[in-house]
């Protein structure tokens, strides 16, 4: 199922089709959280994550993708708008698009990590973790760099 939802010029799609992986992938590598990320890594995310493309007509403007078992937990990862394209609320529209996702509906967790972004998702209900001590990762910073 595709889902979509427009305001005004914009549109929010699920189509993968529609998505510009060129674009994604100029915004991602050079972003905080992804330096480097090689785009057949993308690729792979994209084709295993549930993805919103943003668009102004055909123009893609933004992205998100959720990792998700769509029962119970989900991941917010990738969010980007277009720095042309910010300060219209475009983002946190798009947030609260994915939140109303028929698929991610019931959700017990629904995680994201932010550097910056803080006020954007306390406007969409997301807190700071409850019990940061219950959380761990693995974490290689270095996972794009050649040879790794």
């Amino acid at each position: 199922m595709i889902f979509e939802s427009t305001r005004g010029e914009y549109t929010i799609s699920s189509d993968r089709r529609r998505l510009d992986v060129g674009l994604i992938h100029d915004v991602l590598r050079v972003s905080y959280w992804s330096p480097g990320v090689p785009r057949e890594i993308l690729e792979r995310a994209i084709a295993n994550s549930l993805c919103f493309g943003l668009y102004r007509g055909k123009a893609q403007v933004g992205f998100a993708r959720v990792i998700a078992d769509q029962a119970t937990f989900a991941y917010l990862a990738d969010v980007f708008v277009m720095e042309s394209h910010r300060g219209k609320g475009l983002a946190t529209w798009l947030v609260e698009a994915i939140q109303s996702h028929p698929d991610l509906q019931g959700l017990r967790r629904f995680l994201l990590a932010t550097r910056d972004a803080h006020g954007l998702y306390r406007r969409c209900g997301f807190t700071a973790v409850a019990n940061p001590g219950r959380l761990m990762e693995i974490l290689d910073p270095d996972a794009y760099k050649s040879g790794a």
